[in-house]
C-alpha cells in the first residue's frame, strides 16, 4: 500500500490517499476538494470509499464533493453521524470560525464499528479512540504496519480535549489501550503535522511520561 499525504485548508489538515493495486481510499478529505480530485485523477485509480476519523469541519469539508464525483460511500462512527450536518457540533459554526462558511455534509452511507474491514483490496481494523471527540476512530492496517490516528495522537502531542464531548482522561486511556498496544514499529499518521511511530510516542510523548 502506498500513502500520499495532502495538506488541506487553512489549518493544514492531513488528507491521505491510500492506493493498493488499482484502487484508492480517501481518509479525512478536509477541504480543497478540487485539488484532491486532481490528485486522484493523476493516480489513474478508482476511489472505493471515504473514511473519516472524526467529524470536525477541518476533516470533512470535501466529503460530499468527492462522493458525488466518484459515487463512493462515506464511512463514519455512528456517534458523530449527525455532526456532519450540524455546524455547531462540527465546529464550523462557532463564533470563532465566523470567517468560514458553515460546513454541512449529508449523513454517512455506512456506520463504522470496532471491527476488521475489507474494502476492495484494502484490509484494515477500526479502533475506537474517543477523547478528542466522542466518535473518534483510528484505522489500523496490519499488513503495512500503519495506523491513521486522526486527532487522537500527534507527533509529540495529543488532540485537544476542550471541545464538545472531549475528555483528557478518556483520550489518554484510548491512546494507551488502543494505540500503544500496537507494535513499536507501527507508523502513526496523524490528522495534523508530521508522521511519527508508536514506539517513539510511547518513549517520548510528554503526555505519557
Amino acid at each position: 500500500m502506498n500513502v500520499q499525504r495532502i495538506l488541506t485548508g487553512e489549518i493544514e489538515e492531513n488528507c491521505y490517499l491510500l492506493t493498493s493495486g488499482k484502487e484508492l481510499l480517501v481518509i479525512d478529505p478536509g477541504a480543497d476538494g478540487d485539488v484532491l480530485a486532481k490528485h486522484i485523477a493523476a493516480s489513474g485509480l478508482k476511489p472505493r470509499a471515504i473514511l473519516l476519523t472524526h467529524t470536525h469541519y477541518d476533516h470533512i469539508g470535501a466529503s460530499d464533493l468527492l462522493r458525488d464525483k466518484y459515487h463512493i460511500p462515506l464511512y463514519v462512527h455512528p456517534a458523530e453521524n449527525d455532526w456532519l450536518g450540524d455546524p455547531i457540533k462540527n465546529l464550523s459554526g462557532l463564533w470563532r470560525h465566523n470567517d468560514i462558511a458553515d460546513v454541512i455534509i449529508r449523513p454517512a452511507d455506512e456506520l463504522l464499528k470496532a471491527a476488521p474491514y475489507s474494502i476492495g483490496d484494502f484490509r484494515f481494523e477500526v479502533r475506537e479512540t474517543p477523547g478528542h471527540s466522542m466518535g473518534s476512530v483510528s484505522f489500523v492496517f496490519p499488513e503495512d504496519q500503519v495506523v491513521f490516528t486522526g486527532d487522537a495522537l500527534f507527533s509529540g502531542s495529543i488532540g485537544r480535549t476542550d471541545l464538545f464531548s472531549g475528555s483528557m482522561e478518556q483520550l489518554k486511556e484510548s491512546i494507551t489501550s488502543e494505540l500503544f498496544t500496537l507494535r513499536d514499529d507501527y507508523l502513526a499518521l496523524p490528522g495534523h503535522g508530521p508522521q511519527t511511530s508508536i514506539g517513539h510516542e510511547k518513549q517520548t510523548n510528554p503526555f505519557f511520561q
